[in-house]
């Protein structure tokens, strides 16, 4: 068996590239390899795209340098595959705002491409979506306890209203390619999911302050760093590290039951910035970093839990690592490879 991942030099795609690789399948990593987001980060973005390059290497997964905007490079690459997991992405609402036609071209075009290779191929196919789909009128009916915001309901189904409050480009793109899976399936029968995806997390992310919270709350606690909390620090998710992840895209591809799936830890997992930062506290013998509150950003999104009720019942799984084992992982990994986090000279 054979599985093409895009984004495979990522965080999410190193994850599911080892995933894979652990049962025996062939791997081909699909990634441009840009810095772009690595840039923003402060960290040595050349070192981490050797990191993640030799690890792909390490673990015997075929990495192709292409662009999932290059749609026959992509049908090429896809020829000899079983199964496709889309995890490449412009990921950041900050990002998407200061370059749409970025984010656009990324997020449909490159998902619709994606989509149409398996259509032609007749592979099933995951796309990573984003609990964002849902805007962030969320906002304005929250109550709050001394460490987190508080919503009524706990958990959001798939069923719940999508896009309202204010919209920003990553909103629409991430909902234009989610309607093309659904369109992908009810128009052509094509066995397709689009997990609405939050609160991702675990070793190899080198998150900053555009995406990727929990490692960038890690790195910098890790380094001795100011963290910049926008807003209160009382905003909520339900984390979800990238093993457990990795065993739902599996549970598709075993199922295959079609369809949109919120995927996240669930109420059991949820989790506020500033607990978060409590408790790799206490990890770094109770070192925090200096904490400098900023204003709320545009578009932000302060809650967020999963009901996982569908993706449980539909595909059989659950997630199995809670927060504060995962954050351990992920404390203990940065700490091994500190020299990744060197800022740039």
């Amino acid at each position: 068996m054979k599985v093409l991942v895009t984004g495979g030099a990522g965080f999410l795609g190193s994850h599911v590239s080892e995933f894979y690789r652990t049962k025996g399948w062939e791997v081909l990593a699909y990634d441009n390899l840009t810095k772009f987001e690595l840039n923003r980060t402060g960290h040595n973005p050349e070192k981490i795209r050797e990191y993640n390059q030799k690890f792909l290497n390490k673990i015997g997964a075929q990495l192709v340098e292409a662009d999932i905007r290059d749609y026959q490079k992509l049908l090429a690459a896809a020829r000899s595959c079983d199964y496709i997991i889309h995890t490449a992405a412009q990921p950041a609402m900050t990002i998407g705002i200061e370059d749409p036609d970025l984010d656009f071209t990324s997020n449909v075009v490159g998902t619709y491409n994606v989509l149409s290779v398996a259509k032609k191929l007749n592979i099933p196919v995951v796309n990573c979506c984003t609990i964002h789909v849902y805007g962030n009128g969320i906002n304005d009916n929250l109550t709050e306890d001394p460490t987190r915001y508080l919503h009524t309901p706990v958990a959001i189904s798939e069923d719940f209203p999508i896009l309202t409050g204010k919209i920003t480009p990553l909103h629409a793109s991430k909902i234009c390619g989610e309607h093309y899976v659904r369109m992908f399936i009810d128009t052509y029968g094509l066995k397709a999911a689009s997990f609405r995806l939050t609160g991702l997390y675990g070793e190899r992310q080198f998150g900053g302050e555009d995406h990727g919270w929990v490692a960038n709350f890690t790195i910098r606690t890790v380094m001795n760093r100011p963290i910049s909390l926008f807003n209160t620090g009382k905003q909520v998710r339900d984390i979800l590290h990238a093993k457990d992840l990795c065993e739902c895209f599996h549970a598709f591809y075993e199922q295959q039951i079609a369809g949109v799936y919120t995927v996240g830890g669930g109420p059991e997992h949820m989790i506020s910035l500033i607990e978060t930062l409590n408790y790799l506290g206490e990890l770094n013998n109770n070192n925090k970093s200096e904490i400098k509150f900023a204003g709320e950003r545009f578009g932000d999104l302060n809650y967020f839990v999963s009901d996982i009720t569908k993706v449980r019942t539909n595909l059989k799984w659950q997630p199995k690592i809670k927060p504060k084992q995962g954050i351990s992982y992920l404390y203990n990994w940065v700490r091994e490879n500190r020299e990744l986090f060197e800022k740039q000279q």
